[in-house]
Order: C-alpha cells, then sequence, then structure tokens
C-alpha cells in the first residue's frame, strides 16, 4: 500500500453472545490486517431496536491478554465483572475494563432501553504487561467543539485534549461529530497509524471515500487527517490510533496469547472455572462455556510486513 494511502477494510456480521446472539458488524481484525496501533478488536452494531432484536445479553465470558472499550452512542448497559465492578455503559461515558492474567464478566441491555447503538473495542497488551492484574476505569469526556466538529477523546491526545486514562501502549481513542458538508483537519502524532470507523454519513479521509461500517486505515508518517463529511445531515465516526504494535499475537475467542499453549491453558482454567477468572455476581444464568479448539495449532499473526 502507498503511504499516501487510505485503505478500506469493510465489515463482516458476526453474532455475538452465545444462544440469544445480536449481530455485530466487525472490521478488526481482517486477513489483511490484525491491529492498528494496539487496537485489535472492532465490533459496530446498531441502531438496533430492541424490542425486535432482544437487544444484549452477553452471559459470564473471560479475558486475557487484553482490555475491552465499550463506547455507545445510544441505550445503556449493564457490566458487571470478577472484579466487584457493576456499572451502566452509557453515551458518551468511556469503560475501560484490563483482563491481563484473567477476568471475566457480563453485559447485558438495560430494561429501559430501546435502540442499542454502539462499539466494542478491544487492545491488545504487550508482552511485559499482558498478564497484568484485573482494572476497570470510567471517564466522562468533555465534548471538545471545533469549527464543524464536536470531539469527544476517551483515550490519547486529540487537538489538545488529553484523556486521564492511562494506556500500556501510545494510543488513541475518540468521537467525531462532522457537521453536514463540514471539513475539519487534525494535527496528529505522525509516530501513529489510525483507523476512521464510520458510523453514520459518509466521511472522505485524506481523499478516501468512507461509507457507514468502513474502516479507513492511514499509515504512519501523517502529521495531519483531512475529514470531510460528503453527506447532508452530521456525520459520525470513531478515530483510533497508536504505534505500530510490532509483536504477532494469537487471538482466539477471548483470549490472546503469544502461543497455542497460552490458549490452551487459558481454556482449561476456564472450563474448569478457576479462580485466574473469578466470579461474577448478579447475573441470572449460567457462564457461557469455551468452544472446541480447532485440530490445528493456533498459530500467532502480526500485520503484514511494512513496505
Amino acid at each position: 500500500m502507498d503511504d499516501n494511502e487510505v485503505e478500506i477494510l469493510s465489515a463482516r456480521d458476526v453474532p455475538l453472545g452465545g444462544p440469544r446472539a445480536m449481530t455485530v458488524r466487525r472490521t478488526l481484525p481482517q486477513r489483511s490486517r490484525t491491529l492498528i496501533g494496539a487496537w485489535c478488536f472492532a465490533d459496530h452494531y446498531g441502531p438496533d431496536e430492541v424490542a425486535s432484536s432482544g437487544g444484549m445479553d452477553v452471559a459470564p465470558h473471560p479475558h486475557t491478554g487484553l482490555q475491552t472499550v465499550s463506547w455507545l452512542f445510544s441505550g445503556e448497559i449493564e457490566h458487571r465483572d470478577s472484579l466487584g465492578s457493576h456499572a451502566l455503559v452509557r453515551p458518551g461515558e468511556l469503560n475501560l475494563m484490563t483482563g491481563g492474567h484473567g477476568i471475566s464478566h457480563t453485559e447485558v441491555s438495560t430494561p429501559g432501553t430501546t435502540v442499542l447503538h454502539g462499539v466494542q473495542l478491544w487492545v491488545a497488551l504487550p508482552d511485559e504487561h499482558r498478564h497484568a492484574d484485573r482494572d476497570f476505569q470510567h471517564h466522562v469526556p468533555k465534548p471538545l467543539l471545533l469549527d464543524g466538529a464536536e470531539i469527544r477523546v476517551f483515550l490519547g491526545t486529540l487537538a489538545g485534549e488529553t484523556s486521564p486514562v492511562p494506556t500500556f501502549t501510545p494510543l488513541l481513542g475518540a468521537e467525531l461529530l462532522l457537521d453536514a458538508g463540514a471539513t475539519v483537519t487534525l494535527p496528529v502524532d505522525p509516530a501513529f497509524e489510525h483507523g476512521l470507523l464510520v458510523d453514520e454519513g459518509e466521511v472522505r479521509l485524506d481523499g478516501t471515500l468512507l461509507r457507514p461500517a468502513e474502516l479507513g486505515y492511514a499509515d504512519t508518517g501523517r502529521a495531519t487527517l483531512t475529514l470531510t463529511n460528503e453527506s447532508g445531515h452530521r456525520a459520525r465516526a470513531v478515530l483510533l490510533g497508536g504505534t505500530p504494535f510490532g509483536e504477532e499475537i494469537i487471538m482466539w475467542w477471548n483470549f490472546i496469547g503469544r502461543t497455542h499453549q497460552d490458549i490452551v491453558e487459558a481454556r482449561e482454567e476456564w472450563e474448569r472455572a478457576s479462580d485466574r477468572f473469578g466470579h461474577v455476581e448478579g447475573y441470572p444464568g449460567d457462564r457461557l462455556p469455551a468452544p472446541a479448539l480447532p485440530n490445528a495449532a493456533l498459530t500467532p499473526r502480526g500485520n503484514p510486513p511494512r513496505a
């Protein structure tokens, strides 16, 4: 890919959460790209009418080697985890959970939710921190008003606004609202690669048009990103960024490891309900069972070699 070119990553539909699955649109990981910075997973869902879709009901399930980032546009989700956290995920509010060595949690849309709409993101932890302690953080970023745009920076720094939430690698995460026909040029760290996930409207990123549910990838070396809303109405997108991760990872089910054995051990410990993942209180149902491992050994993957 040319350094100045924006690569378009299209979404695929994936059922989420076992027998009562809701459908999400997944743009990371893909065959052509495993990570953007340390961002390794991006699910985009809604707007779903809960009365017809059933909403979100994800039973207790485990995580290792990663952080989860929940960000909503509408609706409300109840979060419970084995750290003892009990929190509500609301629009414009960051909930960040660190799995590290092991954590389990549930995600259930609240009874008052009529329309569920948002993104669920994962961050891969670098090898030196992938067994970090469980953690949960909540942050409400204030809106930053620019000419033609409104920005909420939930991780990292953008347009002079910095999130207080610490990260294990340099990261950026922000929601962008663009007025109809507006163009905004944002200074960014040239050491970062970026991904722009479009939710509403059509947005041109450095000359490349992105439609809803598409993610545009921009390589390192850019000092600015120029976004133009080509729609006749407000557009919304989520901007992700970070320094290239530089490590190969294995992502299988809800685990991130470095070797096949890492995944085998995590699965076995979840299946026998070991203390590694703790226990989630307050969910009226059974835990999600781990799927069967494939017959072939799982192999680490990274991004394609840089030209």
